[in-house]
């Protein structure tokens, strides 16, 4: 697992109160799985872009399904 994987899902488990970090797994789906809703979701997108200084795009928002799917964006604009 990558580091980037690792802070996201660290950052994933503190805003949706997750004991366990290691029940997500990139395959999680954010909303399904963890029981994101649009608002936790708005949340953890703006830490992510306070943290690496980054904007992520509504469309680009929209895109995310997976845990996997915001870690692959967060590699690709490190």
């Amino acid at each position: 697992m990558s580091a980037m994987f690792e802070k996201v899902q660290a950052i994933l488990a503190k805003q949706l109160r997750i004991a366990d970090p290691a029940k997500i797994k990139p395959e999680s789906l954010i909303s399904k799985d963890l029981g994101a809703d649009s608002l936790d979701i708005l949340q953890l997108l703006m830490k992510i872009e306070d943290e690496y200084g980054i904007v992520i795009p509504d469309e680009t928002l929209a895109k995310f399904q997976t845990v996997g799917d915001v870690v692959d964006f967060l590699e690709k604009h490190e």
